[in-house]
């Protein structure tokens, strides 16, 4: 049995000491280890090997679920936690790219401050006539919401509709009318 797959196995049995005698003994190979994957990584990267290395080394030992069989078995479980932590950092910048920390607004309850212009005012009648030719009920939603200003539960009392019924045809509407405005 070699010395590393012995501190291994002492690691296994959370023997403290097995921890302290572990890092030296593999932190060159974890090192070229985290550079090989950094090296894969895009040239505006941030993480260093080393933090990587130590990163890693904290979330192989840190969760004190750690039975290693040998020195292969050590390492492809290194391999596999900075695999997860490059994975974790890029879903974090994706998501911080994507609107990270912006809270989600419902545009549905939102008045918009926009001129009401005649272009517009008759781009969206032409729409209507359209779009009540081929769906009344449809058309008549968009203007108690559109033009009488009129709330999800008042447009649909007056429809004689259910509010989620309503929402859905408001929707539908909406993309039909966007779609045939800019077609005009």
């Amino acid at each position: 049995m070699s010395e590393a797959t012995r501190i291994l196995q002492a690691a296994g049995r959370d023997d403290p000491k097995a921890a302290e005698e572990l890092l030296p003994l593999v932190y060159e190979e974890l090192r070229r280890l985290a550079a090989s994957k950094m090296s894969l990584q895009p040239a505006d990267h941030t993480l260093q090997p080393t933090a990587l290395v130590h990163e890693a080394y904290l979330k192989l030992l840190g969760d004190g679920n750690h039975s290693w069989q040998d020195r292969r078995h050590f390492f492809a479980a290194a391999a596999e936690a900075m695999r997860h932590i490059l994975v974790d950092r890029a879903r974090r910048k994706a998501a911080a790219r994507h609107g990270g920390g912006l809270q989600r607004l419902d545009l549905d309850n939102v008045v918009i401050a926009t001129e009401a212009t005649d272009e517009n005012i008759l781009l969206m009648s032409e729409g209507l006539e359209k779009l009540a030719a081929h769906d009344a009920s449809a058309a008549e939603l968009v203007k108690l919401r559109f033009f009488a200003g009129l709330t999800f539960a008042e447009a649909s009392e007056a429809l004689g509709l259910s509010e989620r019924t309503a929402k859905r045809t408001w929707a539908y509407a909406r993309a039909w009318l966007f779609k045939e405005i800019q077609r005009q």
